[in-house]
């Protein structure tokens, strides 16, 4: 077979880029037939530095989100990276914890928002970089990466000092406008919601105590997304040990989320999980939005 010529080699490059940015399109519409308008992406990236070395900014070519949600970025203000702090065409905005290689979320958006606050006003919790509130026109955007009960369960009483303070925020924000919270929210609900329930009843992720105050937030007027659409779906996960393989067998977790205030149910067109997406332990999830 005779050599490609330089043209037809880009083609073909161009070909499986169009083929990758394809494989991310949607259709989904509302309930009543109202097209998506709003993407917004939703990435534990378990580091930052060490996810743009496993090519994580890719998402962004594939996905073209609106907004971009980052958790558990792991990176100070002094080290954050010029491609991140200069993305073309987004504004950015990072809260890192005060401990650098610790904790910290980040929000990238195309339209800037009318407003952004960081943190929930508590001193011990903001400290370590959890929560990013953007407000746009019709709804505030919050990304959060919620405490760990940790092995052993070490800081639980952290994550249910946590639980009613970041619900009555949350309840706040409610009051003036729909919610749109994504991230990392450290637990599964439901049995549904990770590949063995059984064993891990007394793990941080599973405890009773956690699986309350995530119920106690829906009955506060939220709601899960994903479960919305897809209430008996299972093998649902979107994170995996990097432990015994577990990725590849899909013996995960759903801990990643979008939790939106019930009014604004009737705007939701998808919730999309990228199992096919690598470069952390966790895999990032889309939300598909109609706003007129």
């Amino acid at each position: 077979m005779p050599p490609k010529r330089a043209n037809e080699s880009n083609d073909v490059e161009k070909k499986e880029k169009k083929v990758k940015k394809d494989d991310f399109s949607s259709d989904a519409k509302t309930k009543d037939g109202n097209p998506w308008n709003l993407k917004v992406v939703s990435w534990n990236v378990d580091g930052l530095r060490a996810w743009l070395k496993k090519d994580g900014l890719s998402v962004f070519e594939l996905e073209d989100p609106d907004i971009v949600c980052l958790q558990e970025i792991k990176c100070s203000n002094a080290k954050m990276p010029d491609e991140v702090k200069n993305m073309k065409g987004y504004k950015s905005y990072f809260m890192p914890a005060k401990q650098d290689g610790y904790s910290g979320v980040a929000l990238f958006s195309k339209l800037e928002p009318i407003n952004v606050t960081y943190g929930i006003g508590d001193e011990t919790h903001d400290d370590e970089g959890r929560c990013i509130i953007a407000e746009y026109e019709k709804f505030f955007m919050v990304t959060t990466y919620v405490p760990n009960a940790g092995r052993k369960l070490v800081t639980l009483d952290k994550r249910m000092d946590w639980d009613p303070k970041f619900r009555q925020c949350l309840k706040d924000l409610d009051a003036k406008k729909p919610v749109i919270m994504c991230g990392d929210l450290n637990v599964s609900h439901k049995e549904i919601d990770l590949a063995n329930p059984k064993g891990n009843k007394k793990n941080a992720g599973f405890t009773q105590e956690e699986r309350d105050g995530f119920t106690e937030l829906l009955d506060a007027g939220f709601v899960d997304s994903f479960r919305h659409l897809y209430p008996d779906k299972t093998g649902q996960y979107t994170f995996w040990t990097y432990m015994g393989n577990c990725r590849a067998k899909n013996v995960g977790w759903r801990l990643d989320y979008y939790v939106l205030s019930e009014r604004i149910i009737p705007n939701l067109c998808d919730n999309v999980i990228r199992t096919s997406l690598y470069g952390s332990d966790h895999c990032p999830i889309t939300l598909l939005m109609h706003f007129d």
